[in-house]
């Protein structure tokens, strides 16, 4: 990186890697393969969110397609909900933090 004076600047993280996080790639069957549209709930302690598969977010763009999840100091989900396109809702329990997980429509998640 070149700063405003034309220097090279080095970025540092002091901070560490103290918090979790979960990323679920979404693959439908009975829905559209991408999964567009479907809304992802994630609970982990006392906490809830949730997030939506979209695709494009401008003109001639794309966005990343999988849903991430930051969980703070939380080591695991607690439950995930998945409403599909389709209709389809599945629900899973206790899945560990600071994974890439798949998960296909009616099949459950991979990790």
């Amino acid at each position: 990186m070149i700063n405003l004076n034309g220097r090279p600047t080095l970025l540092r993280n002091d901070g560490g890697n103290s918090k979790h996080w979960a990323t679920f790639k979404l693959v439908g069957m009975k829905s559209n393969r991408d999964a567009i549209g479907a809304r992802v709930t994630a609970k982990a302690g006392d906490w809830m969110r949730a997030a939506e598969v979209r695709s494009g977010g401008s003109y001639i763009s794309h966005n990343d397609m999988r849903v991430h999840f930051g969980l703070g100091k939380a080591k695991r989900i607690d439950a995930l909900e998945v409403r599909w396109p389709s209709g389809l809702t599945e629900h899973f329990k206790d899945l560990a933090a600071d994974r890439f997980y798949v998960v296909t429509e009616g099949r459950g998640v991979v990790e």
